[in-house]
């Protein structure tokens, strides 16, 4: 019996008089614990939020975290964790995990792009998109892909088959399907050849996630979600979302490049077709002001490595916007890191304090940042939750929004 399960508790009601509700909150439950969403989960790729101790992202309020199957397939190998008992006890994690498929290094590792720079879209659209002074590492055909290690160059094949082999070694909660991940560079032609390839990937992974789900029923249920693709194009996105939403999928992943000025528009396409009974996971974004366009449209759930990223390179996020922490005048400013947060960071550190930190360039200073950013972004999808809860979710979005970008709305 499945120990999965998605249950919705109150619905959004949008500004627009006679608007369809999109915006919900719910309970995301698996065997090792529910999520209260929406939720912002932090991405640990390798089994580690990079600098943090698992027991402090549990501290700051964290409820699940993402792991790579990729990069543990490369190392340490998903067969170790699998030895573990599974990504979560290996990390000494307590408490719900996730998976992504793979298919997002279809993109990063075939064209060279971070996935901001795959978002410019000032350039000739074509079928064969590489990134300038990049070399390509990994080549898609229609059975899978051809990746080359960008640890040591050897060559590794993942099909929907092998994924979906790894991802049920890692063990997490819940997993993604593979599916190709495109630019928005790619040709109208392309986007279209891709997302055919990837419904047929999603029929394969269901088959395979089921024969391995009775071949590992001594194992805790891991959900399944598709992966919705289509790039900018309304038809696409919604034939996407009906095709893998008539599939035998737990829930579902919102995929893709995305240009932040039609993020909203392009997940409500998604949610206003998707079955409404099982939740969604937005992929990537996790930027602080993206989370009410991306709430308000649909989405439960959110993974991205921006806090944790920013952190690394002295970048802070703050109720009144975001600031660089090696500013000359912070050198001398014995002051919490920010002022109105209760994270562990600002409770016991001063702002002088991470400043020397960074510019000695001690590892003590990744820790402090990440836990602050990732206690800011976590914290605040969940003050979200609580304002739909209350019915004052968007006197709360003015006033955030007011103040993170310096001026009034």
């Amino acid at each position: 019996m499945s120990e999965f399960n998605f249950k919705l508790e109150t619905s959004l009601e949008p500004l627009e008089a006679g608007a369809m509700p999109i915006g919900r909150t719910g309970v995301i439950s698996t065997p090792h614990g529910d999520i209260q969403t929406p939720a912002f989960i932090p991405v640990g790729t390798k089994a580690t939020v990079k600098s943090v101790l698992p027991e402090s992202m549990k501290n700051l309020g964290s409820q699940a975290l993402l792991a790579n199957a990729y990069h543990l397939y490369l190392q340490p190998g998903a067969d170790i964790v699998d030895e573990a008992g599974g990504v979560a006890k290996f990390m000494n994690w307590d408490g719900p995990t996730f998976t992504d498929s793979g298919g997002f290094q279809v993109l990063s590792l075939g064209v060279g792009f971070k996935k901001v720079l795959a978002m410019q879209t000032d350039t000739v659209q074509r079928d064969d998109v590489i990134a300038d002074h990049k070399q390509r590492l990994a080549h898609v055909d229609d059975d899978g892909v051809t990746f080359k290690s960008h640890l040591d160059g050897t060559k590794h094949r993942f099909t929907p088959e092998f994924s979906m082999q790894v991802q049920h070694q890692l063990g997490a909660d819940i997993m993604f399907a593979f599916d190709e991940c495109t630019t928005l560079l790619n040709t109208r032609a392309y986007q279209e050849m891709s997302l055919e390839r990837t419904r047929l990937w999603a029929l394969r992974c269901i088959s395979e996630h089921q024969k391995l789900t009775q071949e590992r029923s001594h194992k805790p249920y891991q959900a399944l979600f598709g992966v919705i693709q289509g790039a900018q194009y309304e038809d696409l996105r919604r034939k996407a979302a009906r095709d893998l939403g008539a599939m035998d999928f737990d829930g579902y992943g919102i995929g893709g490049a995305l240009d932040k000025h039609t993020l909203s528009t392009i997940v409500r396409w998604v949610s206003e077709e998707l079955p409404q009974d099982r939740p969604r996971h937005l992929l990537g974004i996790g930027e602080p002001e993206d989370f009410f366009p991306g709430v308000e449209s649909g989405a439960d759930t959110f993974d991205c490595v921006a806090a944790s990223r920013a952190g690394r390179n002295g970048a802070v996020y703050s109720s009144d916007g975001r600031f660089n922490i090696t500013n000359a005048k912070y050198k001398r400013a014995f002051v919490p890191l920010v002022d109105d947060c209760d994270c562990y960071t600002c409770l016991h550190y001063t702002q002088a304090y991470v400043h020397h930190l960074v510019k000695a360039k001690e590892l003590l200073a990744s820790t402090l940042l990440t836990i602050h950013n990732e206690h800011y972004v976590v914290n605040l999808v969940r003050r979200i939750r609580e304002h739909m809860e209350s019915g004052t979710y968007y006197d709360f979005k003015n006033e955030f929004l007011g103040r993170f970008r310096g001026r009034s709305l």
